[in-house]
């Protein structure tokens, strides 16, 4: 059985991520940490979906059940399991949260004592376990080898005092009108409280969660709602997070988005003029545009591309020594104070660059022109190989020879298959969308 994709354990809750498939993966991360147990502690934490109450309860039995102690904080953001994890010296993290997707879905993401997420190798050994059902029975404890769980729900301080601590002592935010998006989800206590005591008048919208209305219709997938209340409210900026508060999108004074590569661009060169940039490089996807690549090269900077994930952009930062990346979508990894992508300590790096500019937001945010992209998701029943695919090495062949670039791969979270193009020829790209489209529909 195939569990993990890009980022931890993903499907349909009490389908695919049931609570004895939850269950059962809970004894084999169990049995994977041990080998390396100081502790004797895991953490919990989880988004706002109604499903995470079964699926915590399911981790927390399997848990208990191979001799492991488990701390519940309840609803945190992603972020925060990583750093509580180290903080709180646990033997792992783990996460319940889908992310981005809709209330339906549910996923479990792990993270090593260090709070770093697993490795494609790490993840490899706990799905190796979860089919050893000897080893899994062979593990189960008696009397008092067995576990315990309880849940401390005043951990949240922490978390909120180290991301304060990200933001500059010199600067306040106390003459700026934020509009906050917190997508019912993670970040809806946290991230008003850390804007409000920075000195921030913030307008906060979709902070009331109620299981199922996380990621519906707001937070960072919905973007042109915030812009409006921002344009309602004359605000400075627009911060739109997702479910598990893990990335962001950043909406100007005029109520529209910034494309996530042109934060990374002008991120890169604000780091690199406050001498922080380490490596002089900045790392990120495939996805990610070449006109980022272009901008930070005339910057001196480098761009080194990665798969999609931002685990990926993580491990790829850590091999070459730089504290700077992330993906087009959101997620921005400023790894000296962050193991993983962390939307309010990006937003406070976008916040602390605004004011020290002087400038509006979208003055300071589009450094750059993108080239055109089209990017389509077509929905499948089954994966099969690209390479298998007759045709088309044909089609691809083409779209090179027209100057443009190509990616096709399928989801590792969802069901789907992600065509991209790009290149500075629009309505070739809308041809080659339009046959590629055709194509795999007929196909799959």
């Amino acid at each position: 059985m195939k569990l993990f994709g890009t980022d931890g354990v993903r499907g349909k809750a009490g389908i695919f991520l049931d609570a004895i498939t939850t269950m059962k993966l809970a004894m084999s991360a169990g049995i994977f940490f041990r080998k390396n147990s100081y502790t004797n502690k895991i953490l919990v934490g989880k988004d706002t979906r109604k499903s995470g109450y079964m699926i915590e309860n399911a981790l927390v039995s399997g848990l208990t059940a191979v001799g492991y102690d488990v701390i519940q904080i309840g609803p945190m953001p992603t972020p925060a399991i990583a750093y509580l994890t180290q903080s709180m010296r646990c033997d792992a993290g783990i996460m319940i949260s889908a992310s981005h997707n809709s209330y339906d879905d549910n996923g479990i993401k792990f993270f090593d004592m260090y709070g770093n997420k697993l490795n494609n190798a790490s993840e490899k050994k706990i799905e190796e376990i979860y089919e050893n059902d000897k080893l899994i029975k062979d593990s189960f404890q008696i009397d008092k080898k067995i576990g315990y769980s309880k849940r401390i729900d005043d951990v949240i301080g922490r978390y909120i005092v180290s991301i304060k601590n990200s933001f500059p002592n010199n600067l306040t935010l106390n003459k700026l009108t934020i509009v906050l998006d917190c997508a019912n989800g993670a970040g809806y206590k946290v991230g008003p409280t850390i804007l409000e005591e920075l000195g921030a008048k913030v307008i906060v919208i979709n902070n009331e969660p109620n299981g199922y209305n996380i990621n519906q219709d707001c937070g960072a997938l919905h973007p042109k709602k915030i812009g409006k209340i921002v344009l309602q409210n004359s605000a400075d900026i627009g911060i739109a997070l997702d479910g598990d508060a893990d990335r962001l999108v950043i909406i100007d004074e005029k109520g529209q988005m910034i494309h996530g590569d042109k934060l990374l661009g002008v991120l890169s060169t604000y780091l690199k003029s406050e001498d922080l940039l380490k490596g002089n490089g900045c790392v990120s996807t495939v996805m990610s545009n070449q006109a980022l690549e272009d901008y930070l090269n005339k910057n001196g900077i480098n761009l080194y591309r990665t798969d999609v994930g931002d685990k990926n952009v993580i491990e790829e930062m850590n091999n070459k020594s730089i504290n700077f990346g992330g993906e087009q979508s959101g997620h921005i990894i400023f790894s000296d104070i962050s193991k993983t992508g962390d939307g309010l300590v990006a937003a406070l790096q976008v916040l602390a660059l605004i004011i020290k500019s002087n400038k509006k937001t979208s003055q300071v945010l589009n450094p750059f022109k993108l080239y055109p992209q089209k990017l389509i998701n077509i929905e499948v029943k089954n994966k099969i190989p690209i390479s298998e695919i007759k045709g088309l090495d044909n089609i691809i062949k083409d779209i090179k020879s027209q100057g443009l670039r190509q990616l096709i791969r399928y989801s590792g979270t969802e069901n789907k298959l992600r065509v991209l193009i790009e290149g500075k020829d629009e309505k070739m790209i809308d041809k080659y969308i339009v046959k590629i489209n055709k194509k795999f529909k007929n196909t799959l």
